[in-house]
């Protein structure tokens, strides 16, 4: 389970971040920085947070409900940053991935503050000091709750777009390669919101 300790290690608030979708053949990669005003918060007051993934999306619901509440009540804060499909075939993932860190960062704070971050990242901001850590979402509240809202919203996001193309089944994949989707590309060809950088759509526009 996560808890304060990483964030402890530091003698100011520290802003976690964590990002969702560098995985699928479709739709953005979504990031949020997530900042605790406090890590004094009792440990069992915040059972509900962990890695996104480990929850399911009633626990992530619930979750989220709470998370809200804590940042009506001012003790947390967190914003959300995108990287578009276009972004990601220009750049490549890794880098897409960056620019929507530091978009999701530089909504939250002007302040210098030291950034923990899911991984082995550097955001190469000056006024922000970064540390990667492997499995971050894992060991860290501020990074496990970043978690937890970008695969929210990105995941809504990806039932938005399934309205408008309801054949890719989105709303139930979120745009990973899963056998319906990959057959529907076949069939039915990609769509504005595909990654043409991804295989196997890379090759299909090649080989047209």
């Amino acid at each position: 389970m996560p808890d304060f300790n990483i964030e402890q290690s530091f003698n100011q608030n520290v802003i976690g971040i964590d990002e969702v979708g560098r995985g699928p053949l479709a739709g953005p990669v979504i990031s949020c920085a997530f900042i605790f005003f406090s890590a004094s918060i009792n440990p069992k007051d915040l059972s509900f947070i962990d890695d996104s993934k480990k929850l399911t999306i009633k626990k992530r619901q619930v979750a989220m409900k709470k998370i809200i509440e804590l940042k009506k009540n001012k003790k947390i804060n967190f914003k959300l940053g995108m990287a578009s499909v276009e972004e990601i075939d220009q750049h490549n993932i890794l880098e897409a991935t960056k620019i929507s860190m530091r978009r999701a960062v530089k909504k939250l704070t002007p302040t210098p503050t030291p950034l923990i971050i899911d991984g082995n990242i550097d955001l190469n901001l000056s006024d922000f000091p970064s540390k990667g850590i492997l499995k971050g979402d894992q060991q860290s509240f501020s990074i496990a709750a970043a978690s937890i809202m970008a695969k929210i919203h990105r995941d809504r996001y990806m039932q938005f777009l399934s309205f408008q193309f309801p054949d890719y089944d989105w709303s139930s994949n979120a745009g990973y390669g899963t056998k319906k989707h990959i057959e529907q590309i076949y069939k039915k060809g990609i769509t504005i919101h595909h990654r043409k950088s991804f295989e196997p759509i890379k090759s299909l526009i090649h080989n047209k």
